[in-house]
C-alpha cells in the first residue's frame, strides 16, 4: 500500500488533518508533517521554496516513507506540486488551490505596504473571511480556528516568491514542475470545494491529465467532509 504523506496550508499544522486520519486505512503509512516556521518546526530567518521543500523531504526520509501520494492543502498543494517534480511520489493531491496565479498575484502585490506594516493582520483576516469557515461543523472549525498560528514572518516568507516575482514568471515555474510530474508518469488528482474555472483546467490537462472531483463545502474540505476525501485518496 502506497504511503501517504500530508501537507498542511499556510498558517496551519498537521493538526488540521486529524479528522481525516480516522478514515484512512490503518494499514498505510501515514506522515502529517508541519511545514518549516509551522507547528513543532521553529520559525527561520527565510523560507525559499528550496529549503522548505529539502526540509519536508529530510521528514519523508526520516520516516521511512517511499514514493508517497503527496496531498496538499491549499498552499500546500503548491508544495506538494513542488516536491513531486523534485522528489521521489507516486501521485499528488491538489486539495482546493489554483495553480495559475492570477488576479491574487496582482492583489497581494498591491497589498504588501499592509502586508509589511503592523496592521498585516488586516490582510489574512480578510482571507480568512473567503474561506467559508462559518459552515463548517462544530468540531471541524474548532480545528481551523485552533491549529493555526498566523505570523507576519510566514505570510512574507512564503509569498516571497510572488511579492519578488511576476505571475508569467511563477506560472512558468508551476508549468515546468507539472511538466516534469507528467514525464515522470506521476498522477495528479484535484479535489475542490468548486468546479474549478474552465480556462485553468484547459491549462493543466494541456501538461497533464487531472483528475478534479468537487466536494461541496468549504476552503478546507478534508474537514468537511473527510470520510470523502478519504476516499478519493489514491
Amino acid at each position: 500500500m502506497t504511503d501517504l504523506l500530508l501537507i498542511h496550508g499556510l498558517t496551519y499544522d498537521h493538526h488540521t488533518w486529524d479528522l481525516l486520519l480516522p478514515h484512512i486505512d490503518p494499514d498505510r503509512r501515514v506522515l502529517a508533517i508541519d511545514l518549516p516556521g509551522h507547528g513543532d518546526n521553529p520559525p527561520q530567518d527565510s523560507y525559499p521554496l528550496e529549503g522548505v521543500l529539502a526540509t519536508v523531504h529530510q521528514q519523508v526520509t526520516d520516516a521511512g516513507l517511499t514514493d508517497p501520494v503527496i496531498v496538499g492543502h491549499s498552499a500546500g498543494a503548491i508544495i506538494a506540486t513542488a516536491y513531486a517534480a523534485r522528489y521521489p511520489a507516486t501521485a499528488v493531491v491538489n486539495v482546493d488551490q489554483i495553480l495559475v496565479l492570477g488576479q491574487f498575484g496582482e492583489i497581494l502585490r498591491g497589498a504588501e505596504p499592509l502586508l509589511r506594516s503592523p496592521q498585516w493582520g488586516e490582510l489574512w483576516n480578510r482571507m480568512l473571511g473567503n474561506m467559508g469557515i462559518d459552515s463548517l461543523p462544530d468540531e471541524a472549525r474548532k480545528i481551523v480556528e485552533t491549529a493555526t498560528t498566523p505570523r507576519q514572518d510566514l505570510l512574507l516568507g512564503y509569498w516571497s516568491d510572488i511579492l519578488r516575482h511576476t505571475n508569467e514568471e511563477v506560472n512558468g515555474q508551476r508549468r515546468q514542475e507539472l511538466e516534469t510530474i507528467a514525464e515522470r508518469g506521476i498522477a495528479y488528482r484535484w479535489i475542490s470545494s468548486y468546479q474549478p474555472p474552465e480556462e485553468h483546467l484547459q491549462w493543466l490537462n494541456s501538461i497533464l491529465p487531472v483528475q478534479v472531483d468537487v466536494v461541496p463545502g468549504s476552503h478546507f474540505p478534508h474537514l468537511s467532509d473527510p470520510i470523502t476525501v478519504a476516499r478519493l485518496l489514491p
